[in-house]
């Protein structure tokens, strides 16, 4: 948990958000499930880590970070679709069949895991 007045503590849980985002996306390239799964763990526990952050603790620096945090975060997110576009695609050639592997309600398929910020 952040403490007031915790620039210091803010900004070195951002600098291990960005490292763990750079990992995750060498980990996607790779295909590296186990890898993924390890980054999917620590950004959960990083986020953990900031739930208390007031404003007064992002300065110059923080803003910087969580800059390049979300940028890396956002690369991350289309590198994980363009894989699950592939996969699709793939599934649907080999059986002929797109319907076969849409699912059947209009909810999105990520509904089912919770929102997450």
């Amino acid at each position: 948990m952040m403490h007031p007045g915790s620039s210091a503590n803010l900004r070195e849980t951002l600098r291990q958000m960005v490292d763990v985002l750079q990992s995750e996306r060498d980990a996607l390239a790779g295909m590296d499930l186990e890898a993924i799964m390890g980054c999917a763990y620590d950004k959960y526990e990083l986020c953990g880590r900031m739930d208390d952050t007031g404003a007064s603790e992002i300065d110059e620096e923080c803003r910087g970070l969580l800059d390049a945090a979300r940028r890396l975060n956002e690369v991350n997110r289309q590198l994980r679709n363009l894989i699950a576009a592939n996969v699709s695609a793939r599934l649907e050639a080999l059986t002929g069949s797109p319907a076969l592997y849409r699912a059947r309600s209009a909810a999105p398929a990520y509904a089912y895991t919770g929102a997450r910020g």
